[in-house]
């Protein structure tokens, strides 16, 4: 199965795929650091750096699967949705893309990704009846990628459109949890006493209530609305586009390295990362679990 992947950031979406037994042919993203890494982890596909909103989709190999993952910051309740706000207005517009994409390519099945509040979005249901109009019927599924493979909760919105005279529901599996312990190295890191000087007093009081709760050894959240610890026990939260999760371990402490949030992503261990830490987070905190991604290709792969 041939499969173009549109806004692939990081890579995530055509990993899954990849691990499903696709060949990524095409891949594009507007962002000139995603375009690298993601070439660096799939040399055999072509790339492009380019705003879609200009694509030529005439440059588009033929494709049997479309793999989108328009801009989410402006549908995401954890940036905000003001009324107004031309930087939401513009990330939301990238769906259009998928919209003038299958115009052109018609392939048989399409999967985009985004947050749930895509399907809160006030110009969804026109943009479902372009996609309707072109003969595509639409089939949300709102996943935990922790039901799917990753350690992680992270709830995320998959639209399935098939070229088909129902919508296509899909039945997904429920895997067992993989817990933050699975890939938290307790021996690496670079650790700091958690009552040093300068510690914020909020940090404190998550670390405390974090000990009252988990014993010894647990996560923090270092913003938000989380104030107690998270138990290593269970998947980690939604590792996001910064530094988020920190690790509690007796009397020190440490955020999340680069390739912790790897693994908590569920990419292999041979997936190249930047060596620079913020650049790194920020590409895999906007990237799609790939094992996720690989279940729900497996399933359309095996009703098609």
């Amino acid at each position: 199965m041939n499969v173009i992947d549109l806004f692939a950031g990081a890579g995530g979406f055509s990993t899954g795929a990849s691990m499903a037994g696709c060949n990524v042919a095409w891949a594009a993203n507007h962002w000139p650091d995603a375009v690298e890494w993601h070439s660096r982890n799939h040399p055999d596909a072509a790339h492009i750096c380019q705003d879609l909103h200009q694509a030529d989709w005439s440059q588009v190999p033929t494709h049997d699967l479309m793999l989108a993952s328009p801009c989410c910051q402006g549908h995401s309740k954890a940036r905000g949705k003001a009324s107004g706000n031309p930087q939401h207005d513009a990330s939301r517009s990238t769906a259009w893309a998928v919209v003038s994409a299958a115009e052109y390519h018609r392939p048989p099945t399409i999967l985009v990704e985004n947050v749930p509040e895509f399907l809160d979005w006030q110009l969804y249901r026109p943009w479902m009846l372009a996609m309707q109009a072109l003969g595509y019927a639409v089939s949300p599924h709102v996943v935990d990628a922790a039901d799917l493979g990753a350690p992680q909760n992270r709830i995320r919105m998959f639209l399935v459109l098939t070229q088909s005279a129902q919508p296509l529901k899909l039945n997904l599996p429920t895997l067992d949890h993989l817990s933050a312990a699975s890939f938290i190295d307790f021996e690496a890191g670079r650790w700091q006493p958690i009552e040093k000087p300068g510690r914020a007093a909020a940090t404190l009081e998550r670390v405390r209530a974090g000990r009252a709760t988990h014993g010894d050894r647990f996560l923090i959240s270092y913003y938000g609305n989380t104030k107690t610890g998270r138990s290593l026990d269970r998947p980690i939260g939604t590792i996001t586009t910064r530094d988020r999760w920190a690790i509690v371990d007796g009397d020190r402490m440490r955020m999340l390295s680069r390739w912790e949030c790897r693994s908590a992503m569920s990419f292999p261990d041979t997936y190249q990362l930047p060596d620079n830490h913020r650049l790194a987070v920020h590409l895999l905190g906007n990237a799609v679990c790939p094992t996720a991604a690989k279940s729900i290709i497996e399933k359309l792969m095996d009703l098609a």
